[in-house]
């Protein structure tokens, strides 16, 4: 959360990205588009957001 502090993180966002790295894995489904295309997991990986995916 440190690294995103100019990024107000709630705790359902850092649910997600922990669960992300947990998981080994960034496909999350959220409305929060905005913060998920600059949040990274495992400090490097993007997030693909399913719910903005084209098919």
């Amino acid at each position: 959360m440190r690294q995103y502090a100019n990024l107000p993180m709630d705790f359902a966002d850092a649910s997600l990205v922990v669960l992300a790295e947990t998981l080994g894995h960034g496909r999350i489904l959220s409305t929060d588009r905005r913060d998920f295309d600059i949040y990274r997991w495992r400090n490097q990986h993007p997030f693909t957001n399913l719910l903005f995916k084209s098919a």
